[in-house]
């Protein structure tokens, strides 16, 4: 009798327990019956291992990452981070469309360096806040003071330009991509073949619509002493020959079909014009020279390396009525705008 109570006993519980483990073999089922498989994870590239700070993607605020400031590392979340990029990146006068390009450009970026692995600068995060190694970088209180009475209203824009855009990148097949981007061009932007000497299929030359109505300093002039050039010139370069009149010595500069110097002899040396926009702090590479008995003029056009998107393009586009999408697909060749982590 009693092996009879035990065989009976252990038929009920086996038929118990078979619907328990066939609905823990199968994807979760939501409560209208439809099939909910696990959130996807974020597409890496090939060569980079994933960072141990972003788990799979479902919106800004859920991304966390490492951040290197000025007070040591912190741990934050995309939203808050973009917050505060675009607030020192991009003027917050600017259209909204034009806002939420540069977010989206600003998310790629992070998540393009991210997913690349820790700069040499600072292995220990992900990213930092000095512009000249990631981005620019304000607090929402350093932002807020610059804005003066303008608080509220630029407040509100660009919480919603990071709100509108949640979780979107710039995807070439599929992967973010290195959104570089500049101030202002000079009617049109350069590839970063001829910028930085690598052949990258998004960042190529476009038209960009802005100028001097619209932008401030669009034309700049640096006047230097022809003893102070020769000087500066001849420390880099000591086989420039730079005697006599200085209008000798200059030859006719090489220029891309966006107006920047490539290159120019100077002295009989050839000198490209990323080193003379280093050498004398000019706003850009897009520029003229007129040798005078004794001061060198350059007169400037733009701001910034050029590659990319042209931040003042993307407002003169955006007050045309272009959409962000339109914006960026125009700057970032043969891209499209999607979520960084579909799958």
């Amino acid at each position: 009798m009693r092996r009879f109570f035990a065989a009976a006993f252990l038929l009920l519980l086996l038929l118990f327990l078979l619907p328990l483990l066939f609905l823990s073999s199968n994807p979760r089922v939501t409560s209208d019956g439809s099939k909910q498989s696990d959130p996807p994870t974020a597409t890496l590239p090939a060569d980079a291992s994933p960072s141990p700070t972003l788990a799979a993607h479902s919106d800004d605020a859920s991304t966390q990452f490492r951040l290197l400031t000025d007070d040591g590392v912190c741990t934050i979340s995309m939203d808050k981070y973009l917050f505060r990029v675009v607030a020192a990146e991009m003027p917050a006068s600017f259209q909204l469309e034009a806002l939420k390009a540069q977010t989206i450009a600003a998310r790629t970026y992070a998540l393009y360096k991210i997913q690349n692995g820790p700069s040499k600068n600072h292995p220990e995060a992900d990213l930092c806040t000095d512009s000249s190694c990631c981005s620019a970088y304000i607090t929402e209180a350093e932002a807020q003071k610059n804005w003066g009475d303008k608080q509220a209203e630029y407040l509100k824009k660009i919480q919603q330009a990071v709100s509108e855009t949640d979780g979107q990148a710039i995807l070439y097949k599929g992967k973010p991509i290195n959104a570089v981007f500049h101030s202002s061009s000079s009617g049109a932007t350069e590839s970063a073949a001829l910028v930085w000497g690598a052949n990258v299929p998004y960042l190529s030359s476009v038209a960009s619509p802005e100028n001097g109505d619209t932008v401030p300093n669009y034309q700049s002039v640096v006047e230097i002493s022809a003893e102070s050039f020769r000087s500066t010139i001849l420390k880099e370069y000591p086989d420039a020959k730079l005697s006599g009149s200085p209008d000798q010595w200059f030859g006719t500069p090489k220029r891309s079909g966006a107006s920047k110097v490539l290159n120019i002899s100077v002295g009989g040396i050839t000198v490209t014009g990323r080193a003379l926009r280093s050498l004398f702090g000019l706003r850009s590479t897009a520029f003229s020279i007129a040798a005078k008995e004794n001061t060198v003029v350059f007169s400037v056009t733009g701001y910034g390396h050029g590659v990319g998107m042209s931040q003042y393009g993307a407002n003169a586009y955006a007050a045309s009525g272009w959409n962000c999408q339109k914006i960026l697909t125009w700057y970032y060749h043969g891209t499209v705008i999607g979520s960084w982590g579909a799958s």
